[in-house]
């Protein structure tokens, strides 16, 4: 988790679980940043790490989550402010497209594994539901 300081405070800005297999680094960070914003953990206006300290704090190189951060700025999603920073665009918070392209994506990996595996669709959806108990259970744990 990377907790950064800025003008409310201290806030939880990303939570970044990088994996060897989960693909390209830049895309395991606009994923994530994409995901925090659409949970509505970083909002409209906030600022997110630069990055030096994103790359710092993440062990990797700056032009990593440069690449991140430029196709982030060119979707609409971040803003940069010259000698200011970065900051979640204004429309970003409100705009669902992000969060549905998201979920469609997501749900398109769940269902070709779960197809892979030979599960029937009853089956898949009992443990989607049950991933969410589990889920609420850890939330609920950590509060």
């Amino acid at each position: 988790m990377i907790r950064h300081e800025h003008r409310r405070g201290v806030e939880t800005a990303e939570m970044f679980t990088l994996r060897a297999a989960g693909g390209p680094i830049w895309k395991q960070i606009e994923e994530t940043i994409r995901r925090v914003i659409s949970s509505r953990q970083l909002r409209s206006g906030d600022p997110v790490p630069s990055v030096r300290q994103l790359a710092r704090t993440l062990s990797v190189t700056p032009n990593t989550v440069e690449r991140a951060y430029q196709r982030l700025i060119t979707a609409g999603v971040l803003v940069s402010r010259r000698g200011r920073g970065t900051f979640v665009a204004e429309i970003a918070e409100s705009s669902s497209s992000g969060r549905e392209q998201m979920l469609q994506e997501a749900a398109m990996r769940f269902a070709a594994m779960a197809s892979a595996v030979g599960a029937p669709l009853d089956e898949a959806v009992d443990e989607l539901a049950a991933a969410y108990r589990r889920l609420d259970d850890v939330s609920s744990a950590a509060q």
